[in-house]
Order: structure tokens, then sequence, then C-alpha cells
């Protein structure tokens, strides 16, 4: 297998290692390497209570997707993630949302990510990465896809920038 462009969200709500979410968000865009978004912030999703921080970052790699994820659930384990609650606080989470492959299923793996369009703080971070990226299901851009997803969403739930 070649090169394999792959594009990764990654989120935190709570301090870690690295410092609060922002900071343990850099850590891991670090770690990764490849091109980033800008890390925003994001109001809660579901039970949780603290703010997230989240950013996405391009990467370019001859790992398999089913190799791709096993390292980023390492790299989980390794900031301190606990498996636990849904939507719960989380020092970090990574998720493969697309790649250039197209679609991929596997028991373990959907590429694309199977909720990433109805995210606005998963599309924030893309629009500003790879905005004319097609999703392969539905043919749209991550831009048209925001786009979408804002109009029928006011502003409530917007991500905004923290910085670099």
């Amino acid at each position: 297998m070649g090169t394999t462009s792959y594009v990764i969200a990654i989120g935190s709500n709570r301090s870690g290692r690295a410092g609060p979410p922002p900071a343990q968000v850099r850590a891991a865009l670090a770690l990764l390497g490849g091109r980033a978004s800008p890390v925003f912030a994001s109001a809660p999703v579901g039970p949780s209570i603290r703010r997230y921080a989240n950013a996405a970052t391009l990467i370019d790699t001859d790992e398999p997707p089913d190799a791709l994820l096993a390292r980023l659930k390492g790299m989980e384990v390794a900031f301190g993630r606990r498996r636990g609650r849904r939507w719960g606080a989380r020092v970090i989470d990574l998720d493969i949302v697309l790649w250039s492959g197209g679609i991929c299923r596997t028991r373990a793996l959907t590429i694309p990510h199977a909720a990433f369009r109805d995210r606005l703080f998963v599309l924030e971070p893309l629009v500003e990465l790879v905005p004319d990226w097609r999703d392969p299901v539905s043919g749209l851009t991550v831009r048209q896809l925001r786009a979408r997803l804002t109009a029928r969403r006011p502003h409530p739930n917007r991500a905004t920038g923290v910085g670099p």
C-alpha cells in the first residue's frame, strides 16, 4: 500500500499531562504531525458540562486504516484516556474522519466517520484544513456540509478559535 492521506479529528475537554484541553490538542497535533487546523473551542455535547478544544490534522502515512486506528487508540491511552461514559469528559479523543481511499468499513472502523456531517465542532476545523475535500458518501465538500449544517442550526453551538 502506498502513502495515504487521512484527516484526524482531535478533541479534549479535560486537563492532562500536557495541560488544559487546548494544550492537550496541541500536544496531539505535534505527535501526529501533518498540516493542522487552528484549535477551536466548542460547547459541550451530551451530558458533559465542560467546553471542548477541537482541531483536525491532515497526515500522510503508509499505514492501512486499522493500523492507524490502533496507533490513535494507543495515543489516547498514553495521554491518560480511560474508556467510560459516552460523551463524558476526556483527556483526548482521536478519530479518523476521512481518508484518500474513500469509504472503509471494518468491524472496528467506519470511514468517513458516521457522524461527522452533523458535528459543527468537527466541520469547523475541517473547513480550515480541507475545505474542498469531498465526502465520498454525499458527494458534498466539507465547506458545503458546514454550510448545510449552519443553515439548519443557528449559532449557539458554533466553534470559536482559541489561538494557535
